[in-house]
């Protein structure tokens, strides 16, 4: 059975690295990846050639029984593929209400990787934790390139300067993320969440929660915000727009599966921020908790620098890669075994993800 991976387009990682690549091919299958695929995140087509065969696009587009991208294929390219071949890539059924149909026309099978539960027990597969991670890490650091100020207390001969405050909305894996690296860095830190859990999670980390009454719960949410009411939105605007003029650094993480961002940060919150902070906002290609926000644009406004990236991981392109891989790995040994496929859809992560395939009838699978 071929399992193919072609380069992605504007994207730095590699949906599999090498050492990974090697455990993927103990499972019975063949490798194809296409030249130049592991450029961007540093890896050479040499470092491929022991587990896999380096081939052209077509090659690895035609051969394929199982395509893996990060990024889904334009439908040129999807129609090149066999009929019943497995595509797995980060499709975002939710968002597009259009793929599973298109997909089901091509006679493809879609698998999803967001659309993997975020429970514990799929956690090793989790790939937007992973990237979350990452993308917390990054914010904190591209915040730090563009604020002109020292994020850590400095006292010198020539005087004292305080340490910056950041304010992180949002404190799923990718805000705690943040959180961590700023106060590694020495900042004052506080941060808001819907999630009244988080609030543990917040200050271990040595950072104030931001308490707004009167969120909807998520516990049935899978690991995903909800949707708030616009009477709770509008107390916590009223009580970002308090700190957020005290802020040097705001970092918005607030997504919603399959709806637009909330908006956090009107343009009169923005502009009584001191000229020179920063708003780093990793919801921007759903709209961005900003109003200013432009997606992957850095932009400034009245002297506040607003940078809109959503694919922040993008820019730790071989880390990125290498942990994109392992989720993929664990997500593969649900369903691979000798080389021969069980897709057991009564197994509730491969439900999840085969997002094209009917779910057994109540009672069987």
């Amino acid at each position: 059975m071929k399992f193919a991976i072609p380069r992605e387009r504007d994207d730095t990682r590699v949906a599999l690295v090498p050492e990974v690549a090697g455990k993927v091919k103990a499972l019975g299958l063949d490798i194809l990846i296409e030249q130049g695929a592991g450029a961007s995140a540093y890896y050479t087509d040499e470092d491929y050639a022991s587990v896999a065969t380096v081939t052209s696009r077509q090659e690895v587009l035609q051969q394929a029984d199982i395509l893996l991208s990060i990024n889904p294929l334009p439908d040129e390219e999807l129609k090149q593929l066999k009929k019943g071949a497995i595509v797995i890539s980060e499709f975002r059924p939710f968002f597009d209400k259009e793929v599973t149909d298109k997909l089901r026309k091509m006679e493809l099978r879609g698998v999803s990787m967001d659309m993997i539960p975020r429970t514990t027990l799929a956690q090793a597969m989790d790939v937007l934790s992973s990237m979350a991670s990452i993308a917390g890490y990054k914010a904190v650091l591209e915040a730090a390139r563009h604020l002109p100020r020292y994020f850590p207390m400095m006292i010198t001969a020539a005087g004292s300067l305080r340490p910056a405050k950041v304010l992180v909305l949002g404190a799923g894996v990718a805000g705690l993320q943040a959180i961590a690296t700023a106060r590694r860095l020495g900042a004052m830190v506080e941060a808001s969440d819907t999630r009244l859990a988080a609030k543990e999670e917040v200050e271990s980390l040595g950072a104030k929660f931001v308490m707004v009454e009167g969120a909807r719960d998520d516990s049935g949410a899978g690991g995903y915000a909800v949707e708030q009411s616009e009477e709770f939105l509008q107390r916590q605007r009223a009580e970002v727009q308090a700190r957020a003029a005290k802020s040097d650094v705001i970092i918005t993480t607030a997504q919603v599966r399959g709806r637009k961002a909330p908006l956090l940060l009107p343009k009169e919150t923005v502009e009584q921020m001191r000229r020179g902070s920063v708003i780093i906002d990793l919801a921007a290609s759903t709209g961005g908790n900003c109003e200013l926000t432009q997606d992957n644009k850095v932009v400034e406004h009245n002297g506040i620098i607003i940078v809109g990236n959503s694919n922040l991981a993008g820019l730790m392109p071989q880390d990125a890669s290498v942990l994109y891989s392992n989720n993929v790995l664990n997500f593969l040994k649900t369903f691979i075994k000798d080389g021969q496929l069980n897709v057991d859809m009564g197994n509730e992560i491969i439900r999840g993800a085969f997002f094209t395939e009917e779910a057994p009838a109540e009672g069987q699978g």
